[in-house]
């Protein structure tokens, strides 16, 4: 009776923990908790536990991806039979209650892709019969325990995705003594460090990834020597040295191998081909030199082989081909040369021997040769880049049914001749188009329009042609995932068609410069809602700017500029508050500029040069704090610069020359240190140059030439060190001209046609008179000047008498 008792109580133990857990859980969609974890029902007929038929005590919590939010109350400690928790994939939050240490008789414990915070918890190391331990993806900080040394038993350890950080040595120390270890997986992380030697003491290891972290230094070849070890993935740090040689000696069942992004240098050592069980191998992104190995045809079961961006260089080992089993072949960035016939050179007919290949990749490097298509008779190929090579063929009309399954063509930057055939839109499954910066001409086909899974169509820089309307582009309404379209830099000819206005709703980019595009821009572009990207500058677009192009609330970047656009620049482009790059250079544009410019806060760059933009600069670009580049030359802008340019504290580069700005520089001007590049020629301004220049100490080039500015050269610019161009000529200056600093190396043309400058005979200029104390010295100085400029020309009896 005592024990029924006992039994009741650890029950109702149990029962309180959980309701305790779901008085924290604020989110349930599936709404489980309401109906099935209730006092009516047993605690082990709720949905997620399992009790043990002993104690009929909860064993086993399971409550994955179930999207809860929610906290762990202390009372879950309370729940000392657990032998298994997942509570992975959910949207659990704050820090891991110290209670959790009761419970004694943990084996498994997943608490992986939640928002647990806070200090990786030392009380972990009162769980000794742990055996699977996952944090992963959290924001856990920190170092690791060194308290985890007493979870003797423990095989998987999972941190992956958090914020530990601290040096490998300290950080994972404790875990060498880990003997029955069998996965360790501590990547994205920022450790930093070399890798213990230690580490080649954890004989049982079959997994072991540390990849994107901050390592340094060589890989300890103990690592190597670990028998059992059947995946090393160190990706993405900063290792260096070199492979030894022995590489492959000490693990035969070693089946994934990640160094891809380090500094490893060296030629490719041929020991790590002894791994007959090898079936990934990621080398790429590294300072390899020299050659493919011949031996790596011995690699039978290689499934993926990434050796891109290296230094390989030479000719195709023809031995790869003999790995039936390789998907993934990736070789591009690299020096590999030669030609591509089908039957002899670098790439011969064998590669149809690569029956199971689906992704080839020899993007940028250096082959050469004619390329028919036909040995790439492999139907399971979904991906082929050949880009930036120097191949030469053409697209057959049986490409489709050579490459059946293709999903992603990239052709770009070759030599490729003749027409895109219309049998192309028989390659349905084609999400990716890109034949770039080739020599092809014809028509774009109308039958892209079958092709409906297309996300990427590029075709600029061809020789391609349309139909009077374009109407390919209304053919490409039916692609209605398309998310670029590039058709830059061919002759096209034509106008742009209203239905534009009805291409896919997810397209970001839209690229169409220098293609004689003729006519207005259609008032349909502003259904585009979701572009990004529009680009049609250098085409002969005529009329005035739509004002639907309002409607393009992401837009990011505009360019229209060398066209032949009139009216004005309006309101509705300060709808636009995602801009970063305004681009309307080279048109025909008048009237002021909107004074509500200054509210799109996200500019970084405007180009509105070369137009017949008049009135004020408006004040409120003051506001744009991120600014990069102001480009208004070539314009009829009038009256002072607003000082409230000294806000733009991020511009590199302002260009207002050739407008007709007047009275004088802004003192202000000086705040702006980080200014670069500074055009203010062919203005009206007038008095002097503000000894506050001084202060712009990015400045690299300033022209200040044909004004009316007047007074002395401060003498404090000679602290610009960076100045590389200083223009003044033709102005109303004198006095003496500075000589240190940047003064020393500048050519005297630069100084020419001004009231009464001197200085050194190297400029040009009357040497400076003694002493300056006296009144007349200046009009003597001009005297003397104007000698000097007669002397250097002839005599004119016609303009003399």
């Amino acid at each position: 009776m005592a024990s029924s008792a006992m039994t009741q109580t650890n029950i109702t133990t149990d029962q309180l923990a959980l309701l305790s857990l779901k008085s924290q859980i604020i989110s349930a969609p599936s709404h489980f908790m309401d109906e099935s974890w209730s006092p009516a029902i047993s605690v082990c007929h709720w949905v997620g536990v399992t009790c043990c038929s002993r104690h009929q005590r909860v064993k086993s919590l399971n409550l994955y991806n179930m999207a809860l939010t929610g906290r762990i109350p202390p009372e879950f400690g309370n729940l000392s039979f657990l032998v298994s928790v997942d509570l992975g994939s959910n949207n659990f939050h704050g820090n891991l209650p110290q209670e959790i240490a009761r419970l004694r008789r943990l084996k498994f414990l997943d608490l992986s892709v939640n928002n647990f915070r806070g200090k990786v918890p030392s009380w972990f190391g009162f769980l000794h019969h742990l055996q699977v331990l996952n944090l992963g993806n959290n924001s856990f900080t920190g170092s690791i325990p060194s308290s985890f040394s007493n979870m003797s038993k423990l095989e998987i350890l999972n941190l992956n995705f958090n914020s530990i950080e601290g040096q490998i040595l300290k950080v994972i120390g404790s875990l060498i003594n880990l003997k029955r270890i069998k996965t360790l997986e501590i990547s994205y992380n920022s450790l930093q460090g070399n890798i213990p030697e230690g580490m080649g003491n954890l004989h049982n290891m079959k997994l072991l990834s540390i990849q994107l972290n901050q390592l340094t230094g060589s890989i300890p070849f103990t690592v190597f020597n670990i028998s059992r070890i059947e995946v090393i993935a160190l990706t993405d740090n900063s290792l260096s040295g070199y492979l030894s040689n022995g590489l492959c000696n000490g693990h035969p069942i070693l089946k994934g191998l990640y160094l891809s992004t380090n500094k490893l240098r060296g030629h490719m050592p041929t020991s790590f081909l002894n791994c007959s069980q090898l079936q990934l191998l990621y080398v790429g992104e590294n300072h390899f030199t020299g050659i493919i190995p011949q031996e790596i045809g011995n690699l039978v079961n290689l499934g993926e082989l990434w050796m891109e961006k290296k230094q390989i260089t030479g000719s195709f080992s023809i031995s790869i081909f003999n790995i039936s089993s390789l998907q993934i072949l990736s070789l591009s960035m690299n020096n590999l040369s030669g030609f591509l016939p089908q039957e002899i050179g670098d790439i011969p007919q064998e590669i149809s021997n690569l029956i199971e290949l689906e992704h080839l990749d020899l993007a940028d490097n250096r082959f050469n040769g004619r390329l028919d298509m036909d040995i790439f008779n492999m139907s399971g190929l979904r991906v082929v880049s050949l880009t930036n090579n120097t191949l030469s063929g053409s697209l057959p009309p049986n490409m489709c049914s050579i490459l059946p399954n293709i999903e992603r063509f990239y052709l770009s930057i070759t030599n490729f001749v003749g027409t895109i055939p219309h049998s192309i839109s028989n390659c349905s499954k084609l999400t990716i188009l890109e034949l770039s910066r080739n020599k092809l001409t014809g028509l774009i086909p109308n039958s892209l329009r079958y092709l409906t899974h297309l996300q990427y169509l590029k075709l600029g820089g061809n020789n391609l042609t349309r139909d009077s309307s374009l109407s390919f582009l209304t053919s490409l309404i039916n692609c209605r995932n398309l998310t670029v379209l590039d058709i830059s830099l061919n002759p096209l000819n034509g106008m742009l068609p209203a239905s534009m206005g009805n291409l896919s709703t997810y397209l970001r980019k839209f690229i169409a410069n220098s293609c004689k595009i003729q006519g207005l821009i259609p008032n349909e572009v502003g259904n585009l809602s979701n572009l990004l990207f529009l680009d049609l500058c250098g085409n002969n677009l005529a009329g005035s700017i739509p004002t639907t192009t309002g409607n393009l609330r992401n837009l990011q970047r505009f360019n229209l500029s060398n066209n032949k656009l009139t009216g004005f620049v309006g309101d509705h482009i300060c709808k636009l508050q995602c801009l970063d790059v305004i681009d309307l250079t080279q048109n025909q544009l008048s009237g002021s500029l909107p004074n509500c410019l200054g509210n799109i806060t996200s500019l970084r760059e405007i180009h509105l040069g070369s137009n017949k933009l008049s009135s004020n600069i408006p004040p409120s670009l003051g506001n744009l704090q991120d600014l990069v580049v102001l480009h208004l030359s070539s314009n009829n802008k009038v009256g002072s610069l607003p000082p409230e340019i000294e806000n733009l504290k991020a511009i590199t580069k302002m260009d207002l020359s050739m407008n007709q700005f007047s009275n004088g520089i802004l003192r202000e001007i000086g705040g702006l240190q980080n200014l670069a590049h500074l055009s203010l020629r062919h203005n009206k301004l007038q008095r002097s140059i503000p000894d506050s220049m001084s202060n712009m100490i990015g400045l690299e080039f300033l022209n200040l030439s044909h004004n009316n500015i007047s007074g002395i050269i401060p003498k404090s610019l000679e602290k610009l060190q960076n100045l590389k161009y200083f223009n003044i000529s033709v102005n109303k200056l004198y006095g003496e001209i500075p000589t240190g600093g940047p003064f020393k190396n500048l050519s005297s043309q630069f100084f020419i046609y001004n009231e009464a400058l001197c200085g050194s005979s190297r400029i040009s200029v009357p040497p400076c008179p003694i002493s300056s104390k006296n009144r007349s010295n200046r009009k003597k100085l001009l005297v003397r000047f104007l000698l000097h400029i007669f002397s250097l020309r002839p005599l004119d009896s016609k303009v003399l008498f």
